[in-house]
């Protein structure tokens, strides 16, 4: 039943087929009514996608340069001035930290212990403020001094806080002495 379309067009040779004047015109205006309709032109959301990554895109590079420049600002302190200031921070520093370690709380001394830690605390801050300031404004000689009596300051406190604390420790062992006798 099926045949092949050359077999056709071959028993069909005889015959001329005359194709209408108009042949052409129809047959592409019915290819045109066949075709799927185009989809919508998606300009606008191509547009308002464009936009959304560049803001978004700025947001995070905004945000990053924030942060990064907090981290710039506080890793800057005496060393970026000299070595010299920078192994006379590290020395007190140390020093601090060392005081700080050596001390035993009990609840003998914690009263003690709580208001010069405050103090401590207070001149640590002030120090923060210091460096801040060193930063924004031009290196002044006035503050690199008052950042190196700050930690002087600080040292201070804490070896005071250890005498006072063997203060009381040996009054504690004389009143234990005494009681015993």
């Amino acid at each position: 039943m099926l045949k092949d379309i050359k077999d056709i067009i071959k028993e069909n040779e005889d015959e001329k087929l005359v194709m209408l004047s108009n042949h052409r015109e129809r047959f592409e205006n019915r290819l045109q009514k066949q075709q799927p309709k185009k989809s919508k032109n998606y300009f606008f959301l191509k547009i308002a996608a464009s936009i959304l990554v560049l803001i978004s895109l700025g947001y995070f590079l905004i945000g990053n340069n924030d942060i990064q420049t907090n981290v710039i600002e506080e890793k800057i302190d005496l060393a970026a001035i000299s070595p010299e200031l920078k192994q006379i921070e590290n020395n007190y520093e140390t020093a601090i930290n060392y005081e700080m370690l050596g001390i035993e709380v009990t609840d003998d001394n914690k009263e003690i212990l709580d208001s010069y830690l405050e103090k401590v605390s207070v001149l640590s801050d002030d120090y923060k403020v210091l460096s801040k300031k060193l930063i924004t404004d031009d290196i002044n000689e006035n503050i690199v001094n008052a950042l190196i009596n700050n930690l002087q300051l600080r040292l201070q406190l804490l070896l005071e806080l250890k005498d006072k604390l063997k203060e009381i420790k040996s009054n504690k062992t004389i009143q234990n002495e005494d009681n015993t006798i």
